[in-house]
């Protein structure tokens, strides 16, 4: 007599990130995805539809320019997918008596939270984790893709998210490694280690209540105290529009750099993948000005990509996350009362 098949409990992780054109002809319309989100741009429809067209019209052409010096397209996709099959291969060693898929799903281009959603319910998973490649939370980044994903995603599965993980031990040692890496490289030489996160407006904050600019202050801490470091600030780029974001702007804090006579070291804090903000902003465009201004050396650490360290981290936080249901951060979240934070957001419906 044959027994009946023993069926192993399938684990379906799902990364989520930003997205980037795959070439000169795909930069037109990721722009107007990423200006139509309602996150990015409050406006309602048509009239938020009509801008995103305009916008995205606008600045196709220095988009492409920008693009063009990574060989035409973001490289974004490419990195996520190494990232996923790196953390696939932790999870199934931890979990050897279950079947584990880690999927891609970005928020503006292919492969778009749509076709991602199709693949995991074709997967058919027992259990679902949702994982932002963003460390620290935003309104504009994991509460957009995790919106769009629970609008879209109709396949079965127990489903939890991990909203953040600023200061997750093996995201804290990827970047203090690299920090250290660089800062050997300068030797004797004074520098100063900027950490450089993507901007925000600021009334996102103060009216919002976006917890981000406090998740970022509590990454560069930990991190500062994990690498030992003396002479560190946080800073914030790739600012667009009139409004008043988050200060200092990178630039702001080259010249002030350039002012106290020290070299710096850049990290990008809130980018754990290479794409254009710190392939080209970084380092091209800052490292320009870092030159005119006469900020030597000018370092810049790169992003935590598939460092063991940083992988862990993310199998740390998804094989926690299966453990419980809801939204809930991996290590420390939110310190202060934000209206935005989906954890308080959980606790006042509960």
């Amino acid at each position: 007599m044959t027994g009946n098949p023993v069926t192993r409990t399938r684990i379906a992780v799902v990364l989520f990130n930003l997205g980037g054109p795959d070439d000169q002809a795909t930069v037109r319309p990721f722009l107007f995805n990423l200006f139509n989100d309602p996150a990015i741009i409050g406006l309602p429809n048509p009239f938020r539809t009509l801008l995103a067209r305009l916008i995205s019209s606008r600045r196709e052409k220095s988009a492409q320019a920008n693009y063009a010096l990574m060989g035409g397209g973001s490289p974004l996709l490419a990195e996520t997918r190494r990232q996923a099959a790196a953390l696939e291969e932790a999870l199934s060693a931890r979990h050897r008596g279950a079947e584990v898929r880690v999927f891609v799903a970005m928020r503006y281009w292919h492969p778009l939270g749509e076709e991602t959603a199709r693949d995991v319910a074709a997967f058919g998973p027992d259990e679902i984790v949702l994982l932002p490649l963003y460390p620290q939370f935003s309104t504009t980044t994991t509460e957009s893709s995790l919106k769009h994903w629970n609008g879209v995603y109709r396949g079965p599965g127990q489903s939890r998210a991990v909203c953040c993980y600023p200061q997750a031990p093996g995201w804290i040692e990827a970047q203090s490694a690299a920090i250290r890496a660089k800062l050997a490289e300068a030797g004797d030489r004074p520098v100063r280690v900027l950490f450089s996160a993507h901007g925000i407006p600021e009334s996102l904050v103060s009216k919002k209540g976006d917890p981000y600019q406090e998740q970022i202050e509590g990454t560069c801490a930990a991190v500062a105290a994990h690498a030992g470091l003396t002479d560190w600030a946080i800073c914030y780029q790739s600012r667009v529009g009139p409004m008043k974001w988050l200060s200092p702007s990178t630039p702001d804090a080259l010249k002030q750099a350039a002012t106290d006579g020290v070299g710096v070291v850049v990290t990008p804090t809130a980018f754990v993948s290479e794409h254009i903000e710190t392939l080209v902003e970084l380092d091209i465009e800052y490292g320009e000005l870092a030159h005119e201004l006469g900020v030597s050396p000018y370092l810049r650490a790169p992003a935590a990509g598939v460092a063991a360290s940083f992988i862990g981290a993310l199998a740390d936080a998804a094989s926690e996350a299966l453990g419980r249901t809801g939204v809930a951060p991996f290590g420390p979240g939110c310190e202060g009362n934000w209206k935005a934070c989906p954890c308080q957001k959980q606790k006042r419906l509960a």
